[in-house]
């Protein structure tokens, strides 16, 4: 396939504006508006108003004057802009975990991946765009209407549907099995509340040595995960880390730190797939007095469980199919509030 028309690549990002097509504008103060260009669409703020058509044909990277004086600038969104602009019902994982999920967990093109609780879609755009279209990514969703939801936010990234990638609907334990053979998989990346109840289909799917990675969002979690990890003794000793991301201030000699920064997001843990019949080097240290309570339980308050409402689920998936309509046909003017008049921050 020509490189113009791989999904998501150059003939996609290169160019003037076009109708269909997602646009970042920001002001001079920083604040940004993601805005959905079509032959009809029309922008507002209070830094200025102006029509699509002004922009459509002009070239990435182009400041609009406004008539009441004001300045924007318009360039074509990251992946990582995308990501935190984008329609979404469950919570994403935040670019900053993503790229250290691609890289310590080795996501290499080709690669064979199973994504556990896909959510909005974020970690799978990222998934992706790096094991490309020779791999293969089946990501399973326990929910069918979070499953539609990621469907329309990646295909609106790459402009159709990924060859690569297969949705699944179910419980990863039950998917699994019937989606590939026994030690077949490079790679699992588990994001859901209990990973710990999938640590059997992951052993049996992986393939020795492959990399067994795990999002959380809370220590219990976190804890849960690593001693079963431990327990089942299919894998080595459990990794886990976070990362933490703090911008800086640029102007003349006042540079400093950022009063604001991307703090706690969640915690990744890694472990390799041990070879069959192998078990795990015995740890020498021993723990600390107190680490392994008696009585310990684990309720779904203590791991994190969040409710999203049904209400909430039902707008989300309807600005997707909206947005759709305008990639589309290029035009907004279909019945009722379409995304071309529905500018918002970031």
């Amino acid at each position: 396939m020509p490189d113009d028309d791989v999904l998501g690549g150059p003939a996609r990002r290169r160019g003037p504006f076009r109708a269909g097509e997602r646009v970042q504008l920001t002001d001079v103060k920083g604040r940004m508006h993601t805005v959905l260009l079509s032959h009809d669409g029309y922008f507002q703020s209070h830094r200025g108003s102006f029509r699509h058509t002004e922009l459509i044909g002009r070239p990435d990277g182009s400041v609009i004057d406004t008539p009441t004086g004001h300045q924007l600038l318009a360039l074509r969104p990251l992946l990582s802009d995308y990501v935190l602009s984008m329609p979404r019902g469950a919570a994403v994982i935040y670019p900053k975990d993503a790229a250290q999920i691609v890289q310590m967990g080795d996501i290499f093109p080709g690669a064979r991946v199973v994504e556990a609780g896909v959510g909005s879609g974020a970690l799978s755009m990222s998934l992706l765009s790096a094991l490309g279209e020779h791999g293969h990514l089946i990501s399973v969703e326990r929910r069918e209407e979070f499953a539609d939801i990621a469907i329309g936010n990646v295909e609106s990234w790459f402009g159709g549907q990924h060859p690569a990638w297969e949705v699944r609907t179910g419980d990863l334990a039950d998917v699994l099995p019937d989606a590939v053979d026994p030690a077949s998989v490079d790679r699992v990346v588990l994001d859901m509340l209990a990973p710990w109840e999938n640590l059997d289909a992951a052993a049996e799917a992986l393939v020795p040595g492959g990399v067994l990675l795990a999002y959380v969002t809370t220590t219990t979690q976190l804890s849960r995960f690593a001693e079963d990890v431990r327990t089942s003794e299919n894998f080595t000793e459990p990794r886990a880390w976070e990362s933490m991301v703090r911008g800086w201030h640029l102007e003349g000699l006042a540079v400093r730190p950022d009063h604001r920064m991307i703090g706690h997001t969640g915690f990744l843990v890694t472990a390799r797939r041990l070879a069959p019949g192998t078990t795990p080097p015995r740890r020498k240290h021993r723990p600390a007095k107190g680490a392994y309570p008696a009585d310990a339980e684990w309720t779904p308050e203590e791991v994190g469980e969040r409710a999203v409402s049904d209400k909430k689920i039902r707008r989300v998936r309807r600005d997707v199919r909206r947005r759709a309509v305008v990639e589309q046909t290029g035009v907004a003017s279909a019945p009722g509030p379409g995304p071309g008049a529905q500018e918002s921050p970031d």
